[in-house]
């Protein structure tokens, strides 16, 4: 098989460029310098910035389109210019986001995502301008939570750039990397590419002006957490746990990680979920199925507040699947407890804005 420019161009031709909603020649994305030699072909592709969230996608599909139109023989070779530079590295990151608030905790399957998720409407039933970022990204859950599984983050031009528009959905702003995979496959990545995704999701995504940006992070001590601490100026954090001992050892560590004399982000307090089980035909029956006050006591001994204990109700459970967290039901007794660990995370954000002493927790 002979190969000539025309069966490039023309395979290139199919693929859509997600920044402009046109095809690569369309777009004027190929630059004028394809060379042939024999079965491989190199060429190059004109982003808008080096830090473009298309940018791996496209090439990716370029190249994939190339064997499914010409051969799937052709050596491909395609090399990246761009339009703009990136932003110098001093230049802060988020100027017009009040409070980030990273809800963290040691260990998986406490139901942190969960508090997330409604510590998010919770503040935004309360009037603010709240964003949430799922910044698990190997287990992304906010999509289902929020009921928008299927919805899918567009670009938008702000001042010359082209940024992710953050899906809306029950009044907050919501990024996550489950909007750009399937979710019935795994995201097999290292550790490099799981961070330089989630800057993306920061860095090139509009946000806006908000008042809290809540970071749902992944459990544990991980490249993930530490890319968070670098990447911005972390309000304060919020540790869940369940009361039982097990779950408690893994929240000291959290705890640990964020105190630690390198990184001094404040605590703002622990959450104690599944606290209790009651009954709905028993109401005043407690049944404490994981142990009774653990994270009170720790809060306690480490000398950090209980913001609350959140009660093991099947419906928060059902209501996250359904993709309508508790805290919408404001009038029931689940919706009232995150209403009020809203309002109290509302109020230690003002005090830490409002003193010189960062680490007065």
């Amino acid at each position: 098989m002979t190969l000539y420019p025309k069966l490039i161009t023309d395979a290139l031709a199919t693929v859509t460029y997600a920044g402009t909603k046109k095809n690569l020649i369309e777009s004027e994305m190929l630059v004028d310098d394809i060379r042939i030699d024999g079965m491989k072909v190199s060429f190059s592709l004109l982003f808008p910035k080096e830090t473009d969230p298309f940018l791996k996608s496209t090439i990716k599909a370029a190249e994939a389109a190339i064997h499914y139109y010409v051969s799937k023989e052709v050596e491909v070779t395609i090399k990246t210019e761009f339009k703009t530079k990136t932003p110098p590295k001093d230049e802060p990151l988020l100027p017009l986001v009040k409070n980030i608030i990273a809800i963290s905790s040691g260990k998986g399957g406490v139901g942190k995502s969960t508090v997330s998720a409604n510590i998010a409407v919770s503040l935004a039933r309360l009037g603010y301008s709240v964003g949430l970022l799922d910044t698990d990204i190997f287990g992304p859950s906010m999509p289902k939570m929020f009921g928008c599984e299927e919805a899918r983050p567009y670009a938008v031009e702000v001042d010359g750039r082209n940024l992710i528009e953050p899906i809306e959905a029950l009044g907050v702003k919501l990024l996550s990397i489950g909007f750009f995979v399937s979710p019935e496959t795994a995201t097999l990545w290292r550790g490099g590419m799981a961070c330089s995704a989630l800057k993306q999701l920061i860095a090139d995504a509009n946000w806006g002006e908000l008042d809290f940006l809540i970071l749902d992070t992944p459990p544990g001590t991980s490249d993930i957490h530490l890319s968070l601490l670098q990447l911005l100026k972390i309000t304060g954090a919020v540790i869940v746990s369940t009361p039982q001992q097990v779950a408690l050892a893994d929240a000291r560590k959290g705890i640990d990680m964020y105190q630690n004399e390198k990184v001094k982000v404040p605590i703002l307090g622990l959450v104690e979920n599944m606290a209790y089980f009651t009954p709905a035909e028993l109401p005043n029956n407690k049944y404490y199925i994981f142990g009774k006050d653990g994270c009170k006591k720790l809060a306690e001994q480490l000398n950090l507040p209980l913001l609350a204990q959140i009660p093991i109700v099947q419906s928060i459970c059902e209501d996250g699947d359904n993709g309508r967290p508790a805290a919408m039901d404001v009038a029931s007794p689940t919706g009232q407890a995150f209403l009020a660990l809203a309002q109290s995370i509302a109020s230690k954000s003002r005090l830490l804005n409002a003193s010189e002493k960062p680490d007065i927790y």
